[in-house]
């Protein structure tokens, strides 16, 4: 009950809504999260823990490059199950309602999202400016810039995505004459805001790598792949 308050004043939920949350994914505490929102399904509370398992599945290994999914609601709104309970097995479940996911995540408009690095750099005035260069370079945002009291001494700290930190320290020892000490520890996630599903962006040339990687297919899935015909 209290959960679903919060989620209905803090985030514009519908108050039934939030008190129906099957599970949380992926390891069921993740950031997605499964909602009932079916009227009168027959036999629904039987494959409950069919589709928890699915979502499980799906939500650890998402459909673009098999890494975890991130802020992804799925709402149930409707089942048709046959009488015979033999169809209604595990079996029959799971790999349908994980397939049923993907498809759900390739319709919604789905994008990458990238680790951040918070980094504390120390260093004396004459070396900022080389830090400044090279953190434009590397896509970093500086956040904050103050002097440390009683030395001549800087602290700035910076968002860098984890992408760019390759090779970041060596960079910014040799800018600063080796005065520069940085210190990287995560943040955040970040949005990507480029399209993965457009061949030429930068999103889909590093879902390509991942996949590669991974010894995938190094081609996007398919949403017919996902569509099941009755």
């Amino acid at each position: 009950k209290e959960r679903g308050k919060e989620l209905a004043e803090k985030h514009d939920w519908d108050a039934n809504s939030a008190r129906k949350i099957w599970c949380f994914g992926p390891d069921t505490n993740g950031p997605n999260v499964v909602v009932d929102s079916s009227k009168g399904v027959q036999y629904l509370n039987e494959i409950q823990d069919s589709v928890v398992a699915a979502f499980q599945w799906a939500s650890k290994e998402g459909v673009l490059c098999e890494e975890n999914m991130r802020g992804m609601k799925f709402e149930i709104h409707d089942v048709t199950l046959l009488a015979d309970a033999v169809h209604r097995g595990g079996g029959q479940i799971i790999p349908t309602a994980r397939r049923c996911f993907y498809a759900c995540q390739l319709t919604a408009v789905p994008k990458l999202l990238e680790p951040i690095f918070l980094v504390d750099i120390q260093a004396p005035e004459n070396a900022l400016g080389g830090i400044y260069s090279v953190l434009n370079q590397r896509r970093g945002q500086v956040i904050s810039e103050e002097q440390r009291p009683g030395t001549p001494l800087y602290k700035v700290q910076a968002h860098l995505p984890v992408l760019e930190s390759f090779g970041f320290t060596e960079k910014l020892r040799a800018e600063t004459g080796g005065q520069a000490f940085p210190q990287c520890v995560f943040d955040h996630w970040e949005l990507m805001q480029s399209d993965p599903l457009e061949e030429d962006s930068k999103t889909y040339k590093i879902i390509m790598d991942t996949r590669k990687r991974k010894g995938l297919k190094i081609e996007l899935p398919n949403l017919e792949n996902y569509l099941d015909k009755m």
